[in-house]
């Protein structure tokens, strides 16, 4: 059957199966609240805010936890996260579209003229949409496929996980920064913070390392 073939070609590598299932289950649980929150009327007077919230939040969370398991990948050497940061990655696209189309659809029904008016008018907007269009080239080559072909500058492409991190965390601190309350958001941000200085020493050995080939093979 292909649904278990694929799933054979999931859990292929060292992840165990009931690993993988637990972690996939886990990630579709705020979709399955969402849809039966606005079946079953138990969102509040305004269901669709609170899903369009929800699902922001939720990808932040997965965008998060994806630095969290290349950290202890680097860290602890831990083959487990390779598979599982692969999934929690694209939950975090999956949500941050969700959240992304709810709001142009539902609260702006496509209107171009009012979404421009409300990006110069809130400037969260602006960073919520450019840290989704930095996820995006991310989904589109996270397969094995992709990584093959392009090679080495799939590492480089990549990166922008760390840029789209930092704008999401400034997306829901400037939305929260407007009602007063930014408790949530700081929590995210410092453990932004503490992920992205986890990384620096490892960027900093790759870029030690391109300058001393560079100067090794001398000027052009």
């Amino acid at each position: 059957m292909p649904v278990l073939s694929w799933l054979k070609r999931q859990t292929a590598s060292r992840v165990p199966v009931w690993l993988w299932l637990l972690v996939f289950s886990a990630g579709l649980l705020p979709l399955l609240h969402g849809v039966l929150g606005v079946w079953f009327h138990w969102l509040g007077a305004n269901p669709i805010e609170a899903v369009t919230r929800a699902s922001g939040d939720w990808a932040l969370r997965f965008l998060l936890l994806t630095l969290l398991l290349s950290s202890l990948r680097r860290r602890l050497g831990w083959g487990l996260s390779v598979r599982l940061r692969r999934m929690l990655g694209l939950y975090a696209f999956a949500y941050a579209a969700v959240h992304v189309l709810l709001y142009l659809w539902l609260d702006q029904f496509f209107d171009w003229a009012a979404i421009g008016e409300d990006i110069r008018e809130r400037p969260f907007i602006l960073a919520g949409l450019l840290a989704f269009l930095a996820l995006l080239p991310l989904a589109l080559t996270s397969t094995r496929t992709m990584m093959r072909r392009l090679g080495a500058r799939w590492k480089s492409l990549h990166r922008l996980v760390y840029g789209a991190g930092l704008l999401a965390v400034l997306h829901f601190w400037w939305m929260k920064e407007s009602k007063s309350d930014v408790s949530e958001p700081l929590w995210y941000a410092v453990l932004l913070g503490m992920l992205l200085l986890e990384r620096l020493p490892l960027l900093y050995r790759q870029w030690s390392g391109r300058s001393r080939v560079r100067a090794a093979s001398g000027p052009d």
